[in-house]
């Protein structure tokens, strides 16, 4: 019998029921360090005061209105990430799928406007994950998210992670733009090299075509840059946010230059949900903070911190762990052991960590965490470790 939720998940038994910072609290009291955060989205941690204060302050007031008027929060949250990033405009959605639903629409429109309607082509990559609405799994292409749900949305072309050659050969009059991410999550914490972003935005430039970026889960600040394309000093033409923006709370956005925004009229997209007051309201707390002074200098020292630390537990279980890999506090464990078997033991450490393809452990730690929790963190993975190197001794 089927049960009362859709069983597409497979769900670890802990049932937590409070949150404070970096920490989980299971109904039976254990403690749990969080270096999940909700798969990258409880940017602040869990229950940071300004975040309640700002939800809290405008759930008293006014919860929705919908997208027929004016919304003083939505605009300046736009205007605060207009004026922090490369983009001239903003357009408000739920979730990181929603806004890769519009990334499509507008890159092909653009298009269209231009006088070229064959170009519809995106080119996507090996790994990449964005989303799982029809579009989303279109662009991901792998067997994994597709299977069983044909046909497929057309016009995505998949290519291997970081092969140029391949990108430049797979141009022709019908592409429309590459979309990418800058550090890829679900495909196993891959960085994109600098040097090839910034290959990727000259092919762009050469061609006629738009760069979208996906950032929605290595965006704000989460690699010690408020975007991660910031390392290697380009641009998008669109980019797709979400997860840590709302700071828990769902939010997501498409950022845009006004030149690939420019087929977006009155009356080509919209959303009931996105942009309302609630959200808002959360996502300029998240954005006050975030772009405040120091706090990226303070992620990036941290993030040095953890990494140091977590190369040293993987020199201690060369049997378990392969090496470390990632960018600020999006970092991977490549594991040599089944990665599940560590987050399994990482239970009984009482330590939250997130799988993710190519046998990788995802930490994504709050950016709110503190230098005594990372090493906290650090002897728990360190007992994890040690944990399934004792299951797998023999008898």
């Amino acid at each position: 019998m089927i049960s009362s939720i859709l069983p597409t998940y497979t769900r670890a038994p802990l049932n937590f029921v409070k949150g404070e910072g970096s920490w989980l609290i299971e109904a039976d009291g254990r403690r749990f360090l969080d270096l999940g955060s909700g798969i990258a989205v409880n940017s602040l941690g869990h229950a940071h005061p300004a975040l309640i204060e700002a939800l809290t302050s405008q759930a008293q007031n006014l919860w929705h209105v919908s997208n027929l008027y004016e919304i003083p929060q939505q605009q300046a949250l736009a205007d605060k990430l207009v004026a922090e990033t490369f983009a001239d405009t903003v357009f408000f959605t739920n979730s990181g799928t929603e806004a890769c639903e519009l990334a499509v629409k507008m890159a092909r429109k653009y298009h269209y406007e231009a006088g070229h309607p064959d170009r519809i082509e995106i080119l996507t990559f090996e790994g990449s994950f964005h989303g799982r609405s029809s579009a989303g799994i279109a662009a991901a292409g792998s067997e994994k998210m597709t299977k069983g749900f044909g046909p497929l949305l057309p016009g995505f072309v998949h290519l291997p992670w970081n092969d140029l050659d391949a990108v430049e050969a797979a141009i022709d009059e019908k592409t429309a733009a590459i979309l990418v991410e800058p550090v890829q999550g679900e495909g196993g914490i891959r960085p994109m090299p600098d040097q090839n972003l910034k290959e990727l935005r000259a092919l762009c430039d050469a061609h006629g075509i738009l760069l979208i970026l996906d950032e929605v889960q290595c965006g704000v600040g989460r690699t010690g840059r408020l975007f991660a394309h910031e390392w290697a000093g380009i641009t998008p033409d669109i980019m797709m946010v979400a997860k840590g923006i709302g700071g828990g709370f769902p939010l997501g956005a498409v950022l845009a230059t006004e030149r690939a925004a420019s087929g977006m009229t009155a009356g080509t997209h919209g959303s009931t949900y996105g942009g309302n007051p609630l959200g808002c309201a959360v996502g300029n707390a998240v954005m006050e903070i975030v772009t405040g002074p120091d706090f990226l200098d303070d992620v990036n020292r941290k993030a040095g911190l953890l990494r140091q630390k977590l190369e040293g537990v993987v020199a201690s279980h060369p049997e378990v762990f392969e090496e470390v890999r990632g960018a600020g506090l999006m970092l991977g464990l490549k594991c040599k052991a089944l990665n599940t078997d560590v987050v399994k033991a990482g239970y009984d450490a009482e330590i939250a960590m997130v799988p993710a393809a190519d046998n990788v452990i995802r930490l994504l730690p709050a950016l709110t965490i503190s230098e005594a929790e990372i090493e906290e963190a650090c002897s728990r993975i360190d007992a994890a470790a040690t944990s399934v190197e004792t299951a797998s001794a023999p008898a």
